[in-house]
Formats: C-alpha cells, structure tokens, sequence
C-alpha cells in the first residue's frame, strides 16, 4: 500500500531500521507507539543466519527477541515488519559457489519460515573458484540467475509456511554488508543503464524460473543515488545529479527504490531521497552512534558527580569499551586505518561506528550497568546536562523529557528516527 501511494505521487517512504541493538530497538519502538503504521526492522545476513551470525542469534530467535522488545515497549507485534538483508552468499563468499549458495538457501528458508516479509535478494559478491579477477564485477547473468535461485528457494518456502507471501527487493550498487572500507568525498550515482539492466536481466531470470508471480512482488530495487560516510565524512545527497535515474524508474510500474547508507544525512537530504523515488530508507550505524555519543555525555556526567567520592566506584565505560575492542580487533582492524592515534579515535566516535560490535562484551555490559546505577542515584544536575547532553537539556527545561539516564538515551536515539519519520511523511 505504501508503494503504491508512492507511486500515485505522493511523496512518502519508510524508514528501514537496521539494528540489532536492544536499546535501539527499544527507544525506536517506543517512539512509535504514538503513531500509525508499520515499523520496518531488518537483520542482514552477517548479523542473523542459520549460523547465529555475530548477533547469535537464527532468523527464529530474532523474531523472538525483537517480539519480546515489541511487547515490552507496548508496540503492537502486528505492526512490526521485518525484513532481512543482503540475503545470499556473502557470508560464505570465501567458499566455492556451490556450497556458499546452499548456506545461501537455507539462510532464506529460515528467513521466510521465521516470517520476514521483506527479502532483499543479493548474489552479488564472488565467491571462491568464481571467473575473473576480484577486482571485477560477476557477470549480471550469474548474479540475477543466483537471485533467481533464491526466490525460488522462498516462495517454496512461503508456500509451504502458508500466509501472505513474502515482498522482494532485488540489486546492490552498495558495500558490502558491514559497511564502506575506505572514505569517500563522493560517490558515483548508479548509471541508468546499469539500473535498467539490473531490472530487465533479474526479470528475465526470474521468468527463466517460473517466478513471474513472485515478480510482481519485487518492490524495490537497490542503487546508488550518490550517498555514503567514512570514518569522518558523509557525501551528501545531490538530486541533479541522481535526476535521471529517478526517472527510469517511473517507467516500472510498482517499483521504487531502496537506498541504503543514508546515516548522516541532512533532513532535506532525506525528503529529496523519497521526493526522488528512493522511497526506502535504510539507517543503520547512525542508531547506534546515537547510542553511544549519549552514553559518553553521560559517562562524563558521572565523571564530575564522583569526583572526589573515593567510595564509590565508577563506571569506566569508555576505557572498558577501548579495551574490549583492542582484545577483539575482528570487527574494526581492517575498517579503522592511519596511526594508533587516528585508530584510536576512529575506534570512539568513526561515522561507521565499529563500536556497535562490542555493547553486548561482558565486561562492557557491566560496565554499563554500573554507569546508569550511578546516575540513577540522584536527580542529574541540569547544569551538567547542559554542559555534555545540550539537546536533551533543552527538552527537559520544556517538560518534554524526564532526565533519568535511560530516558535520556532514548531521546538521543529518537532524534534520529523522528527525522526519518518526518522525512517519510512530508
């Protein structure tokens, strides 16, 4: 229904929240408890597979998760839309094709049996024993018959579960999932012919297939539209320059487009994105930068409430947080570069936020724990959130917002949903 009031011109979205993290999630859902319609959350490949991901947790246990945070939020379970991401290969891609894909396959089986409605179909990485150099794109060819392959795997899958089917977003045009690995000042919007060419070839496989009812539920389709972030920067989003690709959609009848990696943008940005037909919006690390630049405001609230109070322990978050993520360097050596002290910043306050991988630590989690109890043991001087928390400081002198730690935290993360919402509904 949104894409079809899309496309009888009105100028509306939806935000795809692509988060995994709890208090996220939380505030988000709250948030929303006021307003009507659906909330789309989605889950990539890396973070929720058969496997467990980096979450932990199969396509099943997230629905469960995300349920449990639904209710406890008061959000209404049936309001929730959940889709999955870069669903294919990726995660196998140093496995030769044959055996990445049926780890691909069975990744969307669960999807779908699990109830993701909203399936992002990527085959586009290589895998191991694939022609050509890595440096080379695969042959459209490979990457929509591999699509293809994966839709046919979820209609099986719908079919068998029962229900209304599953809605179906089909290219790439993006980095891979995790993120871009080197900054960028700006980005090189999808060529026409390349976005057609993504639409017809992936038509085509599907029809090859038999799929064309399936067809009729692809949605969207993934490009460029010119917009990304690196550690320091963020290319901002120039609507002459993605003008003709927002038109040849226009000549699809039922499709709009998904742009992925519109953290960071201004809210103008964000309206011309849906005004362009970049009618899904996908935000990510941006969440969870909200998160942690409110938890650092408060860390140093604590700072100066304790000074001098010997007796009572503090929590050390940060340099918990540091410590975690120099033991665990998977999850940012190959993304953070420059010296230890440019790593060292990147690694507290990059764009990309590689920070994210580390909240669910054992010690940073106590940690955490320790810095809300600690704040929540007096009324926080106004004077202080002034000082490190300034937009929550002036919600609170309005009567706006309790200034309890968490409720704190959750404004700073509704900021950035709420600008989504109002970009989606101008």
């Amino acid at each position: 229904r949104l894409i079809a009031e899309h496309r009888s011109g009105a100028a509306v979205g939806i935000t795809s929240l692509c988060t995994a993290h709890a208090a996220v999630l939380d505030a988000a859902l709250q948030a929303a408890t006021n307003r009507d319609g659906p909330v789309l959350i989605e889950a990539t490949c890396n973070q929720v597979n058969q496997f467990g991901g980096y979450t932990g947790m199969n396509p099943a246990r997230f629905v469960a998760y995300l349920q449990a945070i639904a209710d406890g939020a008061g959000f209404p379970r049936a309001r929730l839309v959940l889709g999955g991401d870069h669903l294919g290969p990726n995660p196998w891609r140093h496995e030769p094709a044959a055996t990445a894909m049926e780890k691909a396959r069975d990744m969307v089986r669960d999807y779908v049996v699990a109830g993701f409605s909203k399936i992002h179909l990527d085959a586009s990485m290589r895998c191991a024993g694939d022609p050509g150099s890595a440096q080379t794109p695969l042959p459209e060819a490979v990457v929509t018959d591999r699509a293809a392959d994966l839709c046919q795997v979820a209609e099986q899958a719908a079919d068998a579960r029962g229900g209304t089917p599953p809605v179906y977003v089909v290219g790439t045009e993006v980095p891979v999932p995790g993120g871009a690995r080197e900054p960028k000042d700006t980005v090189t919007v999808t060529r026409v012919e390349a976005a057609r060419q993504t639409i017809e070839s992936t038509r085509e496989a599907f029809k090859d297939r038999g799929l064309q009812r399936a067809w009729q539920r692809v949605i969207a389709v993934v490009v460029q539209p010119g917009v990304e972030f690196g550690d320091e920067n963020v290319a901002e989003y120039q609507p002459q320059a993605a003008a003709r690709l927002s038109r040849l959609v226009e000549g699809y009848e039922g499709l709009v487009y998904e742009a992925h990696s519109t953290d960071y943008q201004p809210e103008a940005s964000l309206k011309a994105l849906v005004r362009g037909h970049f009618a899904i919006l996908k935000v990510g690390p941006q969440l969870t930068f909200a998160f942690r630049e409110a938890i650092f405001g408060l860390e140093l609230i604590e700072q100066e409430l304790l000074a001098g109070r010997a007796a009572v322990p503090a929590s050390h978050l940060r340099a918990t947080l540091e410590s975690a993520m120099l033991a665990a360097p998977s999850h940012w050596q190959q993304h953070y570069h420059g010296d230890d002290a440019a790593q060292r910043l990147a690694r507290c306050f990059s764009y990309s936020d590689r920070a994210r991988y580390y909240w669910g630590d054992a010690q940073v989690q106590a940690a955490l724990r320790r810095l809300m109890a600690n704040l929540a043991s007096r009324p926080l001087p106004m004077t202080l959130l002034s000082q490190f928390l300034p937009r929550e400081y002036d919600a609170a002198r309005q009567g706006r917002l309790a200034p309890s730690p968490w409720q704190l935290v959750n404004h700073h993360i509704t900021m950035v949903v709420k600008t989504y919402e109002r970009a989606c509904t101008s």
